[in-house]
């Protein structure tokens, strides 16, 4: 009995002094933003993920999926997360995971408009989350989804904390703003390394904020056009308008993004 009742005293001053080194990692990585220091909390609390993803488990969905899904609300929680607000780490955790979970089972958009380049991004992240999870058999950290998507571990930070500000701000309150549109710290998403025949993640983005400032016709011609790959004749045939005018409509948009570009 005695032998029993000391075992338990020491798990219980083993559980107080980890959460108290897990308490002072929160604190740390607030000050820093240390990517390492996200990956080490993150890895630690991986068994939330399937936990709360039970709760949502049904026969049309895969459960690794909900997992898969839930993870990259873990990788917000951890770099949202306030110590100083006084709530457990857990519970914060768990209505984030949730909250993932729910928006992939009813798969609608957000209400606020934003950018086409982080709509890109965001779907490359959650590709990228899939594909890791698939190939390694369990979750992946913060370090292998950058170099999968060859951004940096704050890069892809930014992109998950402005995808979670576009799905829980109203429209009023981002009309106090001006616009209407989200604000995005763009600085922090840059390439890790440059990829042959590829513009580097900071130049896309660059580009892709140049070409929506277009009128919608020169951005469908340079979509077809650039994008697609298609010749001006079939991107006549689908915009219904002579292969002439598509040209036009072409230079017009380039000299555009020329003075866009160089100004």
């Amino acid at each position: 009995m005695a032998v029993a009742l000391r075992q338990i005293h020491e798990h219980r001053a083993a559980d107080e002094r980890e959460g108290e080194d897990l308490q002072e990692l929160f604190w740390e990585y607030r000050r820093t933003r240390n990517p390492e220091l996200h990956t080490k909390i993150t890895s630690f609390y991986m068994s939330l993920v399937p936990a709360v993803a039970r709760r949502y488990a049904r026969s049309d969905v895969s459960l690794e999926d909900l997992i898969q899904v839930g993870y990259i609300g873990l990788i917000n929680a951890v770099s949202q997360f306030d110590p100083a607000r006084g709530v457990k780490f857990e519970t914060y955790a768990r209505h984030l995971i949730a909250g993932e979970i729910r928006h992939y089972l009813r798969d609608f958009g957000g209400v606020v408009r934003r950018p086409r380049w982080l709509y890109a991004l965001n779907k490359k992240i959650t590709a990228a989350v899939f594909d890791l999870h698939r190939r390694l058999g369990r979750p992946p950290l913060l370090s292998e989804i950058a170099e999968a998507v060859n951004i940096t571990e704050e890069g892809v930070l930014e992109v998950l904390r402005a995808r979670e500000t576009v799905r829980v701000a109203s429209l009023e309150e981002l009309r106090e703003n001006g616009d209407g549109e989200i604000r995005i710290n763009r600085e922090s998403i840059v390439h890790r390394h440059y990829a042959t025949l590829q513009l580097p993640v900071e130049d896309r983005i660059f580009l892709m904020e140049a070409i929506e400032r277009l009128s919608e016709l020169q951005r469908k011609v340079i979509y077809y056009l650039f994008f697609l790959d298609l010749t001006q004749v079939e991107a006549a045939k689908r915009l219904g308008i002579s292969q002439k005018h598509v040209s036009r409509v072409m230079h017009a948009a380039l000299v555009r993004l020329r003075e866009m570009l160089t100004a």
